[in-house]
């Protein structure tokens, strides 16, 4: 699994009444597609209370019964037709709880994390890349204050490079984890999310990613997809699975946590405290750091 026990990622702010409230300190959620930036505030929040809070389950026995109040919660949020045929045509998705139930690489110690992952590969392949795209790298470096390392670092430990972006469908993935009952309010977050964008045609409801619904070369979850999202080649959407907008939306998630520019990210360095806030596992964090160090000598 990637990233989805990071709890920086949880970006969104809607819930029904029956639900806890938040809101992000701006009260809007920033969704970068399209031609430019729009920024949609969602008025819908005042709605949200009428809405029934679905209830969650350890068994896929009550799961079609679940989608339509998950529906009328999801509608009250300010999602569309599109998005709520989406969900009412995901299917519960046993493989995901299986892997959601077994992430043992994060049980590592580092070394041994490091050579399950293929560190010394991802070291090598990485610093191919840098050398072969510098220009780019270069103006992410720019934009956004983020090294290539860390970011190559990143994109290598997700998916090799984009060689493995998932084979799971994301909708019915994120809706079987909102309706599993171990971290069902932050999955559904994310699960509106990703309706959200189905919505906007950034993704659609046959879109394939891992196993807990991130998608593209840095596997990001919807809820971040919406609010760190970036076109990254000038194209005039966000898609992911595209490694221009894959990696800038990674270099902005990076700046927006509190990347400091020129500042280390080793441990006990400023900026790995922003590394931190990709993927909550300690081992992750560390190996991140020391890959992209590598990458960036």
């Amino acid at each position: 699994m990637r990233n989805a026990d990071s709890s920086p990622k949880q970006v969104l702010a809607w819930r029904p009444a029956a639900r806890r409230l938040r809101k992000t300190h701006q009260g809007v959620f920033q969704v970068y597609s399209f031609k430019g930036i729009a920024t949609v505030a969602f008025a819908v929040l005042g709605l949200a209370g009428a809405a029934k809070a679905a209830p969650c389950s350890n068994t896929g026995a009550n799961y079609e019964s679940w989608k339509p109040v998950m529906a009328q919660e999801a509608a009250a949020a300010g999602v569309g037709d599109k998005g709520i045929a989406a969900l009412m045509g995901s299917s519960y998705a046993s493989k995901t709880i299986a892997a959601d139930r077994n992430q043992k690489s994060f049980k590592y110690s580092l070394q041994k994390f490091m050579q399950v992952r293929g560190a010394d590969t991802i070291v090598a392949q990485g610093r191919k890349r840098k050398a072969q795209n510098a220009g780019f790298y270069q103006s992410l470096e720019q934009r956004y204050g983020v090294p290539a390392g860390p970011l190559l670092a990143i994109h290598g430990m997700e998916t090799g490079f984009g060689g493995f972006m998932g084979d799971s469908n994301v909708v019915s993935a994120i809706a079987t984890l909102a309706y599993d009952c171990r971290r069902s309010e932050y999955f559904t977050d994310h699960l509106i999310a990703a309706l959200m964008l189905v919505d906007r045609g950034v993704i659609t409801s046959k879109t394939v990613g891992a196993k807990h619904g991130e998608v593209g070369h840095t596997q990001f979850l919807p809820g971040n997809v919406l609010r760190y999202g970036v076109d990254g080649d000038g194209d005039g959407r966000v898609d992911l699975t595209k490694q221009a907008d894959a990696m800038a939306s990674t270099a902005n998630f990076l700046a927006q946590k509190g990347w400091r520019p020129g500042a280390g990210y080793q441990e006990g360095e400023p900026n790995f405290a922003v590394i931190k806030q990709w993927n909550a596992a300690t081992v992750y964090q560390q190996a991140i750091a020391i890959m992209g160090a590598k990458i960036d000598r």
